[in-house]
C-alpha cells in the first residue's frame, strides 16, 4: 500500500484546484479504504472550482474535492463485515451521524449533522478515499464503471422522480443539465405519460429529445408557459421537476403546474428568489417537495435496478471521459456548456 497519493485540492479561498501529493487516508475499525477508479464531475464541483458565492459561504479550505465515484476496495478495518479487499464499490457521499432524530426516524438523507465528502470533509478526486462501511455500496457486476461513478447524481434524479409520483402523469423538467437529462429516462421508466424539457442550451435540448422527451422548449421563449398550457388542454402539467435552481425557471415551472399538481424542487438557487407564494402555490393547492440527496438506501436499490434493466442508459449523457490530470479541461467544458456529464479516469493513472 502506498503512503502518498495524488489528490485534487482546494488549497486556498480562490478559483481553481491544485493537484497535490498527500498522505493516503488512514482507516478506523469500521472504515473501508477505496482505490478510486472513476469519478464524476458535478455542478457542485464547478461552483467550488469557480469559488462562487455559495462555495465561499460553505467550504473551508484546504480540502480534497469530489463526491461521485467508484473503485475497488483496497483495505478494510477489522470490524468491517459487508465488503472485502478487491470488491468493486461505490458509496453514498452523505455521511450521517446515525444518532440525530432524523437518522433515528428513517430520514438519514436529511441528517442534521451530515458531512458531505468533497464539501465538509475530504472527497473522491483522489487516488484513495476512506469511507464508513455503512456508506459503501457493492456494485452489481453488470454496471459499467462510468455508470457506477455517477450513481450519486443519477440517484438525485431517481429520488426526485419517484417522490413526485409521475406514473401516467404529464411532467415538465426545468433545467436539463446532467441530472435533468437523467430524469427523462427515469420518468419514462416510471410511467410518465408525457415529458417536456426546458433549458437555455440548445445542445442540451437536442440531447433531451434523444433521451425521450416528447417536446423541448427554450427557456427564453416568451410564450413558454402558453406553449405548455396549450399541450395540456389549458390545465397545466401534473408534475414539475425543477432541476435548474433558476428563480425565473422556478416561477415559470410553478405557473405551468395544474391546480392540485406536484412540484419537486431539486435545483439550488444561488441566492434568495422572489416568488408570489399565494398565486403560485397556495391558491393552486400545490404539493411542493424539497428534494435533497438520495434516500438511504432505497434510492440506491431503485437506481441499480433501473440501470441493470437497461431502462436507463447513461451513454448519451456521459459525453466525456477524461484522464484525471485533465481536470482543468473538464471544468472548461462544463462552464462552456459543451459537456453534459464528465467522468475523470483515475484507473489508468494508478501505477502504485
Amino acid at each position: 500500500m502506498p503512503k502518498t497519493m495524488r489528490a485534487l485540492r482546494k488549497t486556498k479561498p480562490e478559483p481553481g484546484f491544485v493537484l497535490q501529493e498527500i498522505p493516503v487516508p488512514q482507516i478506523g475499525p469500521s472504515d473501508v479504504l477505496i482505490r478510486v477508479e472513476k469519478a464524476g464531475v458535478c455542478g457542485t464541483d464547478a461552483h467550488i472550482y469557480s469559488w462562487d458565492k455559495w462555495a465561499q459561504s460553505r467550504l473551508h479550505p484546504p480540502l480534497t474535492i469530489g463526491h461521485e465515484f467508484m473503485g475497488t476496495v483496497a483495505a478494510v478495518g477489522p470490524a468491517v463485515r459487508m465488503v472485502k479487499q478487491g470488491d468493486r464499490v461505490s458509496a453514498e457521499g452523505h455521511i450521517a451521524d446515525a444518532t440525530c432524530l432524523l437518522c433515528r426516524t428513517g430520514q438519514a438523507h436529511i441528517c442534521e449533522k451530515v458531512r458531505i465528502i468533497g464539501v465538509d470533509c475530504d472527497g473522491a478526486f483522489a487516488e484513495y478515499i476512506a469511507m464508513p462501511e455503512s456508506n459503501v455500496w457493492p456494485l452489481d457486476p453488470a454496471i459499467p464503471d462510468e455508470f457506477a461513478a455517477v450513481f450519486d447524481p443519477l440517484g438525485n434524479a431517481v429520488h426526485t422522480v419517484m417522490a413526485a409520483g409521475v406514473s401516467v402523469k404529464s411532467v415538465v423538467i426545468t433545467g436539463v443539465g446532467s441530472i435533468g437529462l437523467m430524469a427523462i429516462p427515469v420518468a419514462r421508466a416510471a410511467g410518465a405519460s408525457a415529458v417536456y424539457a426546458i433549458d437555455v442550451n440548445p445542445a442540451k435540448l437536442r440531447l433531451a429529445e434523444r433521451l425521450g422527451a416528447d417536446e423541448t422548449f427554450s427557456a427564453s421563449d416568451p410564450n413558454l408557459v402558453a406553449e405548455i398550457m396549450e399541450r395540456t388542454n389549458g390545465d397545466g402539467v401534473d408534475v414539475l421537476l425543477e432541476m435548474s435552481g433558476s428563480g425565473q425557471a422556478i416561477d415559470n415551472g410553478l405557473r405551468m403546474v395544474r391546480n392540485g399538481g406536484t412540484a419537486a424542487l431539486l435545483g439550488i438557487p444561488s441566492d434568495n428568489i422572489n416568488l408570489n407564494l399565494a398565486e403560485r402555490i397556495i391558491f393552486k393547492g400545490l404539493t411542493v417537495l424539497g428534494i435533497n440527496g438520495r434516500l438511504m438506501f432505497e434510492t440506491w436499490y431503485e437506481t441499480q435496478a433501473l440501470v441493470r434493466s437497461g431502462r436507463v442508459d447513461l451513454r448519451p449523457i456521459i459525453t466525456h471521459v477524461l484522464p484525471f490530470e485533465q481536470y482543468d479541461r473538464a471544468f472548461d467544458l462544463m462552464h462552456s456548456g459543451e459537456a453534459a456529464k464528465i467522468v475523470l479516469d483515475l484507473k489508468g493513472d494508478l501505477a502504485k
